[in-house]
């Protein structure tokens, strides 16, 4: 009988270690093992790391010659809030409609949940900024969050059985069981806005937008739709990117602060960007940055009437600080 040759793989032959078994190794085969399995570690690592909901590398934002911010490099990571900030005209909104594909970039590349925006978009939710419902409006709440699930499609149509559970499911998360079919131009602009969080809800979103949520909302609103927002990401590992005038009520939520004005823009910890120096800096002016009870007042910004700035919810004197400076 012909005796059959063991097929030996190329990196064993004439000899070579690799692919011993590592007791059967001699002893100066181990520290040049330890390199591949080394590199091996190395290579897999970045494969098993979570993909950002949002990447942003040397993007930019210009409408003629003026530039809105460029060369942002961000990763925004599954469950981070990121709050973003800046005066009025700065390209926070601007941002949003961007990633929603309704302003292409004028520079750089972005991704969403590591996919290309025409392939990745069915992943965000949006929350626009409230505006008031005209009260004849014959759309229902539930009406509204089904927008959610058929984008632009208009008109009656048959739902399944799963469709109306996600529907369901996206109203009780945000407590607006109780007012499912009431015309949502009947609703007070709280409960409008918890419906409208809803409708982004529905699609079970890894990505989540929001565009001024809290404008217009009173303190226990504001609260209110705040931690229903907070208590996704954090059940849900969903990722937030919060535009606002008002960080106070979200500050303790706030992972991240992407700060953007004059063209320019800082990330970091919100101890980190909101400081004298840092929006000193931005607004290419002196700044004072207070912590009043807690609560982040910007004074001296030269975009805002009064000196004061968005991140305060009391009135503030600009030229007066409290005494022993942080009170």
């Amino acid at each position: 009988m012909r005796r059959l040759s063991r097929i030996v793989p190329p990196g064993q032959r004439g000899g070579d270690a690799v692919g011993r078994h590592a007791d059967a190794a001699p002893e100066g085969a181990a520290a040049a093992g330890a390199r591949p399995r080394s590199l091996l570690r190395e290579i897999l690592r970045p494969m098993t790391a979570p993909v950002p909901a949002l990447s942003l590398r040397s993007a930019g934002l210009s409408f003629g010659d003026r530039v809105l911010w460029s060369g942002l490099d961000l990763d925004v990571q599954p469950g981070e809030f990121i709050a973003v900030l800046g005066p009025n005209g700065a390209g926070k909104s601007s941002l949003l409609k961007a990633v929603l594909g309704q302003q292409p970039l004028s520079a750089g590349d972005l991704l969403i949940a590591g996919l290309p925006p025409a392939r990745g978009r069915h992943r965000v939710g949006y929350v626009p900024q409230q505006k008031s419902m005209d009260a004849a409006t014959p759309l229902r709440a539930r009406d509204l969050v089904a927008l959610g699930i058929d984008g632009h499609r208009f008109g009656p149509r048959r739902r399944s059985a799963a469709e109306r559970q996600r529907i369901a499911d996206a109203l009780e998360a945000v407590g607006a069981t109780g007012y499912a079919d009431a015309p949502v131009g009947l609703l007070s602009g709280g409960e409008q806005q918890r419906v409208r969080i809803a409708q982004a809800l529905a699609t079970d979103p890894t990505l989540l937008l929001c565009d001024e949520p809290l404008l217009s909302l009173d303190l226990r609103s504001q609260r209110a739709v705040a931690g229903m927002i907070d208590r996704r990401r954090r059940e849900h590992a969903t990722a937030v990117v919060f535009v606002t005038h008002e960080i106070n009520p979200v500050l303790d939520l706030v992972d991240r602060v992407l700060y953007v004005a004059n063209g320019q823009h800082r990330i970091g910890p919100p101890g980190e960007v909101l400081t004298s120096a840092t929006l000193s800096e931005l607004y290419r002016t002196p700044v004072d940055v207070l912590n009043v009870r807690g609560r982040v007042v910007v004074v001296g910004t030269p975009d805002e009437p009064g000196g004061c700035t968005h991140h305060d919810l009391t009135p503030a004197d600009p030229g007066r600080r409290p005494a022993g400076g942080d009170a």
